[in-house]
């Protein structure tokens, strides 16, 4: 079967290996030991026929369909591409095979494995137009204040450190009352970044409101089509996979870290030379303060 002879965007658009998670226990008793296998061992069942994987797992062929369906696809083999896209991507171990008995080297591995699997979904989804939009913003901004709390304030706190080595005054306010004052105190030119991975903290939406009525523009990263979304100027979906159901990882604080090393990055980049030179610099006073520096 040929990659023509399936609908393009749903072949290339949707990981097998979540889908089959969020579809599991809607799926019946004698469905799952299929799905158990795909969570538990995605690239056996690649390598698989329909007949193969129906003996591995002691079911009938038409159970084995009637899986692929469960999950939203038409066919045992559009779900064999679909599969081999997703590895492609990276091997998705998921959070939710992880067991108690599992060995601390088998722990490391999946956690690794799901990181990197999301973090390539993250770059495969992100909109490179919206990117743009963002580092325009950023680049022509007076003041940027960051905003975030919990995880993402953490996030904010790193981009404060990294924006004002390109000359431009920058904040990151921890307390909910001196972030709605600094929101309040934002004027045209000033950019407001607001972080929130699910992008419903309401602290978080009512500082985005206050910043673009007092005539700042507003970026949001968030991890979905959100309501923070909606209320941006520019948006960023920064989607990752996660999953709380186990342990609460830090995949959305990771891909966020990496979308501000991205915008720092593209802002420094197309700063003068004068600014390049100061920031050059400045480098090299850092480095005179290290061990083994040549200066």
């Amino acid at each position: 079967m040929s990659l023509e002879d399936v609908d393009r965007p749903r072949a290339l658009g949707q990981n097998v290996v979540e889908a089959t998670r969020a579809a599991y226990h809607n799926l019946r008793k004698s469905e799952r030991k299929v799905a158990d296998l795909v969570l538990a061992d995605p690239r056996r069942v690649l390598g698989a026929t329909l007949v193969q994987v129906a003996e591995m797992v002691e079911v009938s062929q038409p159970t084995v369909v009637r899986f692929c369906a469960g999950i939203g696809i038409t066919s045992f083999q559009e779900f064999k591409l679909q599969l081999a896209h997703t590895l492609a991507l990276g091997t998705p171990a998921t959070h939710s095979v992880l067991s108690g008995s599992d060995p601390l080297t088998l722990i490391t591995e999946k956690i690794f494995d799901y990181t990197i699997a999301s973090l390539d979904w993250a770059r495969s989804h992100l909109d490179p137009i919206a990117i743009e939009r963002a580092v325009e913003l950023l680049q022509k901004a007076r003041v940027i204040e960051f905003f975030g709390f919990g995880a993402s304030g953490i996030v904010a706190s790193d981009a404060q450190q990294k924006f004002p080595l390109f000359g431009v005054p920058c904040g990151a306010q921890q307390d909910t009352h001196q972030q709605i004052m600094v929101a309040s105190m934002m004027r045209a030119g000033d950019v407001a970044v607001a972080i929130s991975n699910t992008g419903r903290t309401k602290s978080i939406l009512e500082i985005a409101k206050v910043a673009r009525q007092a005539g700042a523009k507003v970026i949001g990263v968030t991890g979905s089509d959100s309501p923070l979304a909606a209320e941006s100027d520019v948006a960023l979906i920064v989607e990752t996979l996660d999953n709380t159901n186990v342990y609460t990882p830090t995949i959305s604080r990771i891909a966020a870290l990496v979308v501000m090393d991205i915008l720092s990055t593209a802002v420094a980049l197309r700063r003068n030379e004068g600014e390049k030179e100061r920031f050059q610099d400045m480098k090299r006073r850092l480095n005179a303060f290290r061990f083994g520096s040549d200066e």
